[in-house]
């Protein structure tokens, strides 16, 4: 038996979770594939700083993506706060930023994107050891706790219709006259009018095993991040530091999340006490006060690396009724709800607000 399907999306992440609320929001009939349970992957792990780490070293594509997401946030939160009754916890918290060598250039930055920033008073450096070096203060900076905003997003979409197949894996995606004709499941086949690869850092491998006659050079590769929680008290640290690449992030019950690692390895989705040691020594030498806190978890995850951290958002080249949406390397939560307007957008045939060049998978592969 085959089930007809209107848009079907693979991967349960940030982004195919986004993209199925806009796809929805037009009307549309969404199903959400994913070969586990929605939202345990990267999208999960991370740590819902609301900015690119330095974005003003980035590529222009990230902070289009990103200060466009930025504006999309706070009523989102509290659209999907009032609907579902889960807090995502989106906090606008502020961040410091201890070492800016390249302060011209992040101010230009700031101004070109109309991001409020300050030098940062002696206040807000005080608790910190660091060799501070021009320290910069972004009081308008947000987080959001990743696991809640994820749990808030699922269920806003079960309320609005969106189905899930869980712990569902495709084996085979039948082509034929440049269209998507079936895509078989170990639960079924299926066939669907749209479909949208969301798979994460698995999306490459996903493309070269069920589409090799239909290549596309993502270069979507897993890039392994640990990080630490403490478990601390309200009254420990009130906003997110950055210092060198590396950061704390006070959640609103206290808790301060220490990260994070940046590995090649693979698909090995493992913790390992190097990684512990280093992030412990990391956050206690920064902030000495959390050597009175006991570390309650630790936890690894697998981005999505891509080149340059530039994701692919579009259609297909040759494709006619494929798309992808994966890529986003540190920057899911930070670039994902622009990320699902512009895909949205592209599908629908609507105009878009960005410029879509940037993240074509049919841009030229970065050298």
């Amino acid at each position: 038996m085959t089930t007809h399907l209107d848009i079907l999306i693979i991967g349960g992440g940030i982004s195919g979770l986004l993209a199925a609320r806009e796809l929805r929001l037009a009307g549309r009939d969404v199903t959400i594939l994913d070969k586990s349970k929605p939202g345990q992957e990267a999208s999960w792990a991370g740590g819902g700083i609301l900015l690119p780490i330095y974005p003003w070293r980035q590529a222009a594509a990230i902070s289009e993506l990103a200060v466009n997401s930025l504006k999309k946030y706070p009523a989102l939160s509290q659209e999907l706060l009032a609907a579902t009754g889960i807090d995502p916890e989106w906090y606008d918290c502020g961040m410091l930023i201890c070492k800016n060598p390249d302060y011209a250039q992040a101010i230009q930055w700031c101004e070109h994107y109309h991001i409020d920033y300050q030098p940062a008073a002696t206040a807000l450096t005080e608790p910190f050891t660091s060799d501070l070096d021009q320290p910069l203060w972004l009081p308008g900076i947000a987080q959001a706790r990743n696991p809640r905003l994820l749990k808030s997003l699922h269920a806003y979409l079960i309320q609005s219709g969106v189905k899930f197949l869980d712990s569902t894996e495709i084996r085979k995606i039948g082509i034929a006259n440049h269209r998507v004709e079936r895509i078989d499941t170990n639960n079924g086949t299926y066939t669907a009018q749209h479909l949208i690869v969301s798979a994460g850092a698995w999306t490459t491998d996903l493309m070269q095993d069920l589409l090799p006659d239909w290549p596309v050079d993502l270069q979507i590769k897993p890039v392994r991040g640990q990080m630490l929680l403490f478990d601390a008290t309200p009254s420990t640290l009130s906003y997110m530091v950055l210092d060198g690449d590396q950061y704390l992030i006070p959640r609103r019950d206290g808790k301060i999340l220490a990260g994070s690692t940046v590995e090649q390895a693979g698909f090995h989705k493992v913790t390992t006490e190097d990684a512990k040691r280093q992030l412990y020594q990391f956050a206690t030498e920064l902030l000495p006060t959390l050597k009175n806190y006991p570390v309650c978890h630790h936890w690894a995850g697998l981005r999505p690396g891509s080149p340059q951290g530039i994701p692919t958002v579009g259609r297909h080249p040759e494709i006619e009724n494929l798309s992808i949406n994966a890529g986003h390397f540190r920057n899911g939560l930070v670039m994902g709800p622009a990320s699902a307007k512009l895909l949205a957008d592209l599908i629908l045939n609507r105009t878009t607000e960005l410029d879509p060049t940037p993240y074509s998978p049919n841009r030229a592969p970065a050298p």
